[in-house]
C-alpha cells in the first residue's frame, strides 16, 4: 500500500470528514475507494468497447429499409 498526500480546500475536507464519519469510515478510506473506482471505470469502458466490437462483427448487413415504420413501432410497443 502507498501513502499519498493530497491537498484539498478546507471546506471540501470538512464535508468529506462528515460524510466519512456518517459512514463510520475514514477520509482515507473514501479517497481510496474513489481512486479504485477510477480504475474500474476504465476497465468497464474497455469491456463495453470489446462488447460493441463483438456485436458489430455479428451484423451481416444493415439497410435503412429494415427499420419499422412509425405505425409498426407503436403497434409492436402495445403488445
Amino acid at each position: 500500500m502507498r501513502d499519498l498526500t493530497v491537498t484539498v480546500p478546507d471546506e471540501v475536507y470538512r464535508q468529506d470528514r462528515v460524510r466519512a464519519a456518517e459512514q463510520g469510515r475514514s477520509v482515507s478510506a473514501l479517497v481510496s475507494e474513489y481512486l479504485a473506482t477510477l480504475g474500474d471505470a476504465e476497465g468497464e469502458f474497455e469491456r463495453l468497447v470489446a462488447q460493441q466490437e463483438e456485436v458489430l462483427t455479428e451484423v451481416d448487413s444493415f439497410r435503412a429499409s429494415d427499420r419499422l415504420d412509425r405505425d409498426q413501432l407503436h403497434e409492436r410497443a402495445v403488445r
